[in-house]
């Protein structure tokens, strides 16, 4: 896929040379994996799960792990026009040649998105058409604790934690390939493994006692977490260095499938955290970071956590992100600190207006709680406030939607009327029933209903000011209840629809539900038959596959919903017997693994750090970042996979360089203070240059040469600093305007003499127009100005100097505009020198 990348939107995506990415030799590791994310690269880079498996994999000497994502439509098109395969992204290997394909399966309407992928990979679609000479498909991540719908596509399934599986997986794949086994046999020996489904060893209409209990790493301390994080090209959805603080949660919301499927909860210690924190922000150099796990408001030693790391990311302007928080679990002197950072909007989720809703789906916080809540928050001066909801959940009545409507006023009246751009947003989401959930039996209300409710909804909130209602897309809503609770029926579908042209349904912008409803119909199969109540005696298409938590248990916690009773949570009041647990006689449900672990809740403190002494925040004296020591104009080179940066995906590379490099740049003043740093005429995405510059501001004095030495030791592949001139404070400095280029045609001689000669009338021309394309209009432009020298070094390379004084024309878009029909794959553009005179 390389050589297309002259060709390829948003080439960054497909570049692999980010800091922090791994580079092998796959002919000299015993076993090479391709961990896929079925969706494009922008989102794929904010997966947790990617980056720790990506780890602990590369650390192993003899096993190789890289990354594809799917590639959006158009390159996939242009892939097809040249017949190039799916590769991967750091050794650019075809993935029907690699030994495994691991896809994270995070939510239900990415299953098309994996046929798409394994069709641009050449790699038969279904399982049973693959032979000896495929790579094995894995599947992992939550969705898969209902795997039926997509296990003709799948060879093996991951149930449960992977950090210790996946090593397993690589062994025994390693141990295979010597011994010369294949498919069948591989399959046969990964079965024998805690947590691998194989679904072709599986059958529905039989399943006797067939069950496979989920993989579950006991105590998450000693596993090692990622802090080489790649450090991804361009805008991605989350861009920070993620630390998951602790797994699980036994809140035991009932709507909630993670709450079940990543019991017991386990915490890390704040000292490790701390200590992985600062070693990941030394090796990443992120300017934010976040503290992640289901509810990271319960972890039990948050504020000590808190305490120890807030300084240290304080006096370097990096922001500490709290997700995922529960109504009353941030302290005030948290909130304080994070406040004098960078405050952004709050997200707090009730996920019902009315009490009694809120007693049914065991959510546990107090309308009184909340707005003690919002209130804080206000004081500390945030202005925006999203509050999540869901409708559709069972019992709901009108007046529950009401109770939605009254809340949003509470919160938003209890600001009181200083706060002069206060906003309050509800985001509104129709409820989905899922597997090993206790409303996994409910029925999910039906696409008009969905329709009905929200437009009941936007009514009452038209006329309340500063509030704004947002509502999750009701079609995506109805495809996730089908395929959620679906079964082995629906793997056609899922192939039809995707025949259909259904891709990428979880954008809105993508989503297509006729493909979906057209395969139903010609399966000879209903929406109602998935998204109906199920019987609660009748066995469900996921019964095989545990995630630890009892039946009896969850419809016990239904029939305590439905009577609006709370269950409290485990970690702190008494224990409720889900299944998952074996310690003080208990009996665990995932037996073949208990009998050698103690499952239990590992929590740093028996109570949460917030309701006791809160430890003391021992802040020191604030860095001034403003401070202007020393200032410099640096020459660098940007070659090979670098030339596709462009000049937006430039400064975050080079900021974290610096922060590598432990070199204090200088900020700018005001509410989101910037580093002091700016960069030459933007290089044509897909040039390369032995000359560019970038000025920066630093606090300190510092060596020029000591300077380039430390900087250089921090660069991604194909940027090297060359030379670093000392400049003065002031921040207005000349720019070189003098430009020269080398230009090779790598196309045939023929056309490289056509093209040449075409650029000899240019240069011998006294004035030459061409048309330029604004945003507004075409404009007729006189280009011959702009060439200062033109030299023919050989019949295929020319020497061309531009002066950019009067006017700039990107050299590419020149080229193609006298050699029409040129693209970047008939020719390399380097520039090689630009200077003043």
């Amino acid at each position: 896929m390389k050589k297309l990348l002259p060709l390829l939107p948003r080439p960054t995506r497909y570049l692999g040379s980010e800091w922090g990415s791994v580079h092998k030799d796959p002919a000299k590791v015993k076993a090479h994996i391709a961990i896929g994310f079925p969706d494009l690269y922008e989102i794929g880079m904010s997966y947790l799960g990617q980056k720790i498996l990506y780890e602990i994999v590369n650390k192993h000497d003899d096993f190789y792990a890289e990354r594809v994502y799917t590639p959006c439509e158009e390159t996939a098109e242009i892939m097809r026009e040249h017949g190039e395969l799916l590769a991967t992204l750091e050794s650019d290997t075809p993935l029907k040649d690699v030994d495994a394909l691991g896809i994270s399966l995070t939510h239900e309407l990415c299953y098309t998105n994996v046929l798409f992928m394994l069709d641009l990979a050449g790699i038969p679609l279904k399982s049973a058409d693959r032979d000896d000479s495929c790579p094995l498909v894995i599947g992992g991540g939550g969705a898969c604790f209902n795997a039926e719908p997509v296990a003709d596509f799948f060879d093996v399934i991951m149930l449960g934690d992977g950090e210790e599986s996946i090593i397993k997986v690589m062994e025994v794949i390693a141990e295979c390939k010597e011994q010369g086994l294949g498919r069948k046999a591989r399959l046969e020996k990964l079965a024998e493994l805690p947590g691998i489904y194989i679904p072709e060893f599986f059958d529905p209409e039989n399943p006797g006692d067939f069950f496979v209990e989920k993989a579950v790493v006991e105590d998450f301390e000693p596993i090692p977490f990622p802090k080489e994080q790649i450090l991804p090209y361009g805008q991605v959805i989350h861009d920070r260095l993620t630390m998951e603080i602790a797994r699980g949660c036994t809140r035991g919301c009932r709507f909630c499938q993670a709450g079940i499927i990543y019991r017991p909860v386990r915490e890390r210690t704040p000292e490790t955290l701390t200590k992985t924190l600062m070693e990941g922000l030394e090796e990443t150099g992120y300017e934010e970071t976040s503290f992640l796990s289901l509810s990271t408001g319960d972890y039990s030693a948050l504020d000590t956590l808190f305490a120890q790391c807030f300084d240290n990311c304080a006096a370097e302007q990096i922001s500490i992100s709290l997700p995922s928080l529960r109504v009353g679990s941030l302290s005030e002197p948290i909130m304080e600190r994070i406040a004098t950072i960078r405050r952004t909007g709050a997200t707090l989720a009730p996920e019902a207006g009315s009490q009694r809703m809120r007693d049914v789906i065991n959510k546990g916080i107090t309308e009184e709680a909340l707005l003690k809540h919002a209130l804080m928050l206000y004081e500390n001066g945030w202005q925006n406030i999203k509050l999540y909801f869901m409708i559709g959940l069972p019992t709901e009545t009108f007046e529950d939607l009401d109770a939605i409507v009254d809340l949003c006023v509470k919160v938003r009246d209890v600001a009181g009327k200083h706060i002069k751009k206060l906003n309050i947003t509800a985001a509104v989401s129709p409820f989905v029933p899922k597997p090993h959930t206790p409303f996994q039996w409910e029925r999910q209300i039906s696409l008009e209903e969905i329709g009905e409710r929200l437009d009941y909804m936007r009514e009452k909130f038209n006329n309340q000011k500063r509030i704004k209602m947002k509502s999750h897309i009701p079609r995506m809503t109805f495809l996730e209840g089908i395929f959620s609770r679906g079964d082995r029926r629906l793997g056609p579908v899922i192939e039809k629809a995707y025949k259909k042209g259904a891709l990428y349904s979880s954008w809105k912008d993508h989503l297509k539900l006729e493909p979906y409803l057209e395969a139903m119909e010609e399966e000879g199969l209903t929406p109602e038959e998935f998204t109906g109540a199920r019987d609660h005696d009748a066995r469900l298409p996921w019964d095989h596959l545990s995630s630890g938590v009892s039946k009896k248990f969850l419809l016990t916690e239904l029939k305590r919903g439905i009577s609006e009773k709370i269950t409290g949570d485990c970690r702190y009041e008494e224990c409720r017997n889900c299944g998952v647990c074996n310690f003080d006689g208990r009996k665990s449900l995932l037996e073949k693994q208990a009998e050698n672990m103690d499952l239990r809740p590992k929590m740093v403190f028996e109570t949460r750090d917030q309701t006791g002494d809160v430890p003391d925040f021992v802040q020191t004296e604030k860095p001034d970042l403003g401070i202007k020591g020393s200032h410099f104009r640096l020459w660098y080179t940007k070659t090979g996979t670098s030339a596709y940066l462009s000049q937006l995906d430039l400064q975050p590379v080079i900021e974290r360089a610096m922060r590598r490099a432990e070199l204090p740049l200088t900020f700018s003043q005001g509410f989101h203070p910037m580093p002091r740093m700016s960069f030459g005429r933007a290089l044509p995405v897909g040039v390369e240059s032995l000359k560019e510059w970038m000025n920066i501001m630093l606090r300190t004095e510092i060596g020029a040469q000591d300077l380039v030495d430390r900087l250089n030791r921090q660069m991604p592949m194909g940027m090297k600093i060359v030379g670093a001139d000392p400049l003065t404070l002031s921040k207005k400095q000349k720019h070189p305007e003098i430009e020269d280029f080398t230009l090779i045609f790598t196309c045939s001689d023929e056309e490289a003499k056509e093209k040449i000669e075409r650029l000899r009338e240019y240069a011998q021309s006294d004035e030459y127009i061409v048309s330029h394309t604004t945003k507004k209009k075409v404009k007729e432009k006189n280009i011959r100005p702009m060439l200062v020298k033109f030299d023919e070094m050989n019949e295929r390379t020319l020497k061309l100097t531009f002066d950019w004084t009067s006017m700039y024309m990107s050299p590419v878009k020149m080229i193609a505009a006298i050699c029409p029909g040129t693209t970047l794959l008939d020719f390399d553009l380097t520039k090689t020198d630009q200077r003043f005179e």
